[in-house]
């Protein structure tokens, strides 16, 4: 994500096509709290990159986690943090908004911590 008022409201309304109401309820929480508008007049960009993503295919609903690392880029330093989501897939039609077929359900966060803070020179 980049700071970008117009690229980010652009990918925000694609990724809502792939989730249910917990997580639009997590982008009204940033949003509310300037999270959006930070980024861009702080000129700070996000990467995401994952370390792994398990799929228990046991059970449906679909349980998954995801484990990772965001790299949030500031003009004086970049800021690794370690990231670790979880949430339900469910089957549903595919389309052009939703390729794969599969909606994210009771998506939550369960760990986003600083791990590293590097400055910039």
């Amino acid at each position: 994500m980049d700071p970008d008022e117009k690229v980010i409201q652009s990918n925000i309304i694609k990724a809502l096509y792939l989730a249910d109401g917990s997580a639009k309820q997590q982008y009204d929480n940033l949003k509310e709290n300037g999270y959006y508008t930070n980024l861009i007049s702080g000129n700070i960009s996000q990467e995401v990159q994952a370390d792994s993503i398990t799929i228990n295919m046991e059970n449906y609903p679909f349980y998954f986690r995801y484990k990772g690392q965001q790299k949030i880029i500031r003009p004086t330093t970049i800021v690794t943090r370690s990231l670790i989501t979880e949430g339900y897939l469910r089957n549903v039609s595919r389309s052009d908004n939703n390729s794969h077929g599969f909606l994210i359900e009771r998506w939550r966060t369960l760990e986003n911590k600083d791990i590293n803070i590097q400055n910039r020179n």
